[in-house]
């Protein structure tokens, strides 16, 4: 099976860890590729997610400028052109592109421009989703929020909590969900990566999220299986990530045949393009050789991909026939 002529819907990709060994050379001129393996990529198998994060530092102070923040949304633009990827929802943290003096309505402004340019040259439909971040303090979520609504109508189109799971609660970040519900926001939410069910329930509840970032370990609760069907809650699931973050020793022991099977609404992801080197296509063409995926079974995952998406149901509708069209061979 050709993979590569399937179109894909992507939605959970962090900017700031797909950076190409291409751009970074450009970037931060003689960088070898042994460097930026070094730097960039993590080992196939890393102690923990905070372990596996690491790899984002390096690219985050490469795009502290609005120059370079752009070449790497285009960079992405790129890699998922290559991908044949129909949609997609990139995700970063705007506050963290604050170092050398950028405002972070110029961060969003400049990729929103961005994402914009890469639309107009890829065809590629994309919408952006800001991240405040477990570490951050209640005031940093609620700064992060407050631009995902300063910026709507644009390609902003929701928000989401990332990094450390296991490190920090979600205390900080309540209030900052719970304005986003007010102001009728897009949601989705880490949870259920390095922390079990329990995670996700916390994260449901307090959080209320419409999609979950990675949330394999649901299958530890039978009744939260149950609760995720019922209320049409959508997970992002990103297999290779899974392994080198440790929550599994190998994709063959990896759980997405257990969520597949009992008929959850999922997609299939990248995550972090480069610290996991990885690709759609690759991911796509692993769980056909590990699991025996086919067709179809990629099929049902764009299309819940697509239901679940943060964009318009007229782009839904077009995404749907593209989706279909690529599919029907």
């Amino acid at each position: 099976m050709n993979f590569a002529d399937l179109p894909k819907v992507e939605l959970h990709l962090h900017l700031d860890c797909s950076l190409s060994f291409q751009l970074v050379k450009k970037l931060r001129p003689g960088t070898t590729f042994e460097a930026y393996q070094e730097s960039f990529i993590a080992p196939p198998k890393c102690l923990d997610l905070a372990d596996y994060i690491k790899r984002a530092i390096s690219a985050i102070e490469l795009m502290q400028t609005k120059e370079n923040l752009s070449l790497a949304v285009l960079d992405l633009f790129n890699q998922l052109q290559l991908d044949n990827i129909i949609y997609a929802e990139i995700r970063f943290a705007p506050l963290e592109h604050l170092m050398l003096g950028l405002k972070p309505e110029e961060v969003v402004t400049t990729v929103n421009k961005a994402v914009e340019q890469g639309i107009a040259s890829t065809g590629i439909h994309a919408g952006i989703i800001l991240c405040t971040l477990r570490h951050y303090s209640s005031a940093k979520s609620m700064q992060t929020v407050a631009l995902v609504k300063e910026f709507e109508g644009t390609r902003v189109v929701g928000f989401d909590i990332a990094s450390d799971e296991s490190g920090f609660p979600i205390d900080n970040h309540v209030e900052a969900f719970q304005y986003a519900s007010q102001h009728g926001l897009n949601c989705t939410a880490h949870a259920g990566e390095a922390c079990g069910a329990a995670s996700v329930w916390e994260t449901l509840e307090h959080l209320g999220p419409s999609r979950i970032g990675h949330g394999i370990r649901s299958v530890e609760d039978k009744d939260l299986l149950e609760f995720l069907k019922k209320k049409n809650i959508h997970l992002e699931v990103c297999p290779t990530s899974n392994v080198q973050t440790n929550v599994f020793r190998e994709i063959k022991d990896h759980n997405i045949n257990t969520l597949y099977d009992s008929g959850v609404s999922l997609s299939i992801n990248t995550d972090c393009r480069t610290i996991s080197d990885v690709t759609l296509i690759s991911e796509y063409q692993k769980l056909h050789d590990v699991f025996g995926w086919v067709k179809e079974q990629f099929l049902r995952c764009n299309r819940e991909a697509i239901a679940h998406g943060f964009c318009s149901e007229a782009v839904k509708t077009e995404l749907l026939q593209k989706l279909e069209a690529g599919f029907s061979w």
